[in-house]
């Protein structure tokens, strides 16, 4: 996928959008029966939770799959859960900065010598293994193949506190000029409240 085909696809679907909690949320439905909530934050313009749902078929509703944000017991779109996760095992959550990618695994308790964080540019994932064998993980980067550009090594960087593993991969330009632009076709969507959204206000945050 490119740039302008995801941008193309944003501007198909049919969206909605709402403001709560100091978050703008915004609901897709895509062309091709697809579902996708996204959450904004009012104060800084950056997106903070990202979920997919899948069209529906004869066995029922589908469930929401998480990309983006911190999985949460009891998050709910419309009164659905969305997703349950356990905290019995490493547990990844992905969030997004100003200027990066960022994944954060927790529940790893070795040194940071214990990790390898490397990149396979045919695969267009991030491969996360121990030296004691005890944690191996593939992390697609979805952010990425929706403009086309193929993972850097160079952009990824690590450390290691309070059990948990965070990866940092640097957003290339062409990231950032996507996100201003899923913004600003954003900017006429109507809002179900009052509040008055000023995306002008969102877009010079991201710069």
């Amino acid at each position: 996928m490119s740039f302008t085909e995801w941008l193309n696809l944003i501007r198909a679907a049919d969206k909605s959008s709402i403001i709560t909690g100091g978050q703008r949320k915004v609901h897709y439905t895509f062309p091709d029966g697809r579902e996708m909530v996204e959450d904004y934050s009012l104060d800084t313009g950056i997106i903070q939770r990202r979920a997919w749902r899948k069209k529906k078929d004869l066995r029922g509703e589908p469930d929401w799959e998480l990309e983006l944000g911190d999985c949460v017991k009891d998050l709910r779109v419309g009164g659905e859960f969305l997703m349950r996760e356990s905290n019995t095992e490493p547990i990844i959550s992905k969030r997004i900065t100003k200027t990066n990618l960022e994944w954060r695994i927790r529940n790893l308790p070795y040194p940071i010598e214990t990790y390898s964080v490397t990149v396979d540019v045919e695969k267009q994932s991030i491969i996360v293994r121990t030296t004691n064998k005890k944690f191996f993980k593939i992390i697609q980067l979805p952010d990425l193949q929706r403009c086309n550009t193929l993972p850097s090594q160079q952009n990824v960087s690590i450390k290691h506190q309070y059990n948990t593993l965070i990866i940092s991969y640097q957003k290339p330009k062409i990231l950032l000029d996507m996100e201003k632009a899923v913004l600003l076709e954003l900017k006429d969507v109507e809002t179900t409240t009052d509040l008055d959204v000023d995306c002008d206000e969102l877009l010079q945050q991201l710069k």
